[in-house]
C-alpha cells in the first residue's frame, strides 16, 4: 500500500512511491480510448495519495471521448478520465491532520481557488480556476493510485461501501439541483432522461415527497428499469414523430390522469436540445425548469417567447456545492439505496471496456463501477 511519509526535507514537496503499478484509463485528440500508466503522482504537503477502489463512469467520460471536449476544455493529448471515485488513504502529506493512512475517502472533483470571489461567498463550484479531476488538464481518478488535496477529501463512515462512495458525485449535483429549485411534499414533477443522473433525480423527488413523478426518454428499456425500480412512478416514451409541444402535451395529459397538477418544478436531466426544448412547455405559468443535464455549447429551438410570456424561470446548475455531507448521509441511513442502479461492473483492466459498454446503448447499462479491490 505504500508508505506513510511526508516531504522530501528540500523543497517540501512529498514523495510517494507506489508498491504496484498505476494503471490508469486514457483518451486523446485521436478520440481513442486505451489503457496505460497513470502520469506522475507528485503529492505536495497537503495532498493525500488514494488507493482508488470503486470508479463510476460519467456521460462526461463519453462526451470527452467522442467529441475531444466540453465547451472549452479540450483534450488536446493522452488524458487520464474519471470523477466519480472512492478509496482508501495510503500516504498524507506533512499539512495533513484530519485524515490518516487507512481512513477511506470519497473523492470530491473539483478543487477550487480558494481566494476568488466566487469561493469566498460560498460558491466554490463556480471559481474559474478550478482544478477538476479528469477534466483536461488535470488528470482524473480512474488509475489505482490518484494524489488529491485532502480538504476535498470526504472521509466514509464505518461500513460505507466503496461503490457508494463512487455514487456521492452524481447524487451531489442533484442534490445541487434540487436546492437550486426544491420540490414539496406532494407536488407533482417531471424528470426527463431516465440516465444516471435522472435516476438519481428520481430517488430524490421519491425521498423528497413528491407525487406523481413522471420520467421521460426515448428508450423504453430505460423505462422499465425506473418502473421496476420506482413501482409508483409513471413513465412516458418520448414520440420522435411528434414536435415538441405535442410531446408535452401528452406528457402533462399523461400526468394529469395519474393525479397531478401541471408541474411547479420540471428536472431536465439529459441536456439533449429535443429533451430541453420539451421541457420548456412542461412548467405551470411561473414555475421552474432546472436544466441538471450537460449539453452542447449553443442550443437552438428553445421556445423563448413561450417561457417568456409564462414567466417560466429557466435555471441551470454546474456541478455541486456543500451537498457531498448530505449525500453521505442519504446513503448512510438507507434514506436513499443507488446501488440497483449498478447494472455493470468491470476490473480497472478492463476499463476501457467499460468506457465502451457505457456508450453503448444496446448494453443496457445504467450506472457502470470500475473496481479494483484486489490487496
Amino acid at each position: 500500500m505504500g508508505q506513510e511519509q511526508h516531504t522530501n526535507g528540500t523543497n517540501g514537496v512529498a514523495k510517494f512511491h507506489p508498491d504496484k503499478p498505476n494503471p490508469a484509463l486514457f483518451t486523446n485528440e485521436k478520440r481513442e480510448i486505451f489503457m496505460g500508466t497513470s502520469p506522475e503522482l507528485n503529492p505536495g504537503p497537503s495532498d493525500c495519495v488514494v488507493r482508488m477502489r470503486c470508479n463510476g463512469i460519467c456521460g462526461s467520460d463519453v462526451h470527452f471521448w467522442h467529441t475531444g471536449r466540453i465547451g472549452p476544455l479540450i483534450v488536446e493529448h493522452d488524458h487520464c478520465l474519471g470523477h466519480e471515485g472512492a478509496g482508501t488513504v495510503v500516504w498524507k502529506g506533512a499539512e495533513v491532520t484530519h485524515l490518516h493512512v487507512g481512513d477511506n475517502v470519497a473523492v470530491e472533483p473539483g478543487v477550487p481557488c480558494g481566494t476568488c470571489f466566487q469561493c469566498s461567498s460560498g460558491n466554490y463550484n463556480l471559481c474559474a480556476d478550478v482544478k477538476f479531476s479528469g477534466v483536461p488538464p488535470h488528470a482524473g481518478s480512474i488509475r489505482r493510485f490518484h494524489v488529491h488535496p485532502a480538504t476535498w477529501l470526504h472521509k466514509l463512515p464505518q461500513g460505507f461501501s466503496f461503490s457508494d462512495g463512487a455514487l456521492l458525485e452524481p447524487l451531489s449535483v442533484v442534490l445541487h439541483g434540487f436546492e437550486r429549485s426544491p420540490i414539496k411534499l406532494g407536488e407533482a414533477t417531471v424528470i426527463c432522461g431516465a440516465g444516471p443522473i435522472g435516476m438519481c433525480a428520481l430517488a430524490v423527488a421519491k425521498a423528497s415527497g413528491a407525487a406523481p413523478i413522471l420520467v421521460t426518454d426515448l428508450d423504453p428499456g430505460r423505462l422499465k428499469f425506473a418502473k421496476n425500480w420506482v413501482p409508483n412512478c409513471v413513465t412516458y416514451q418520448i414520440d420522435t414523430k411528434k414536435n415538441y409541444q405535442d410531446n408535452a402535451a401528452d406528457i402533462l395529459r399523461t400526468l394529469q390522469e395519474a393525479g397531478g397538477d401541471q408541474p411547479r418544478v420540471v428536472y431536465e436531466c439529459t441536456g439533449v436540445q429535443s429533451s430541453v426544448a420539451t421541457a420548456c412547455y412542461l412548467p405551470r405559468p411561473a414555475g421552474e425548469m432546472m436544466v441538471i443535464g450537460v449539453g452542447k455549447p449553443m442550443m437552438n429551438e428553445i421556445p423563448f417567447m413561450h417561457i417568456s410570456l409564462a414567466e417560466v424561470d429557466l435555471k441551470f446548475i454546474n456541478r455541486s456545492h456543500h451537498s457531498w455531507p448530505m449525500a453521505i448521509r442519504l446513503l448512510q441511513h438507507k434514506v436513499i439505496d443507488l446501488q440497483p442502479l449498478i447494472t455493470h461492473r468491470f476490473k480497472l483492466e478492463e476499463a476501457d471496456k467499460a468506457l465502451e459498454a457505457s456508450a453503448d446503448r444496446n448494453s443496457g447499462s445504467i450506472k457502470i463501477h470500475i473496481e479494483d479491490l484486489e490487496p
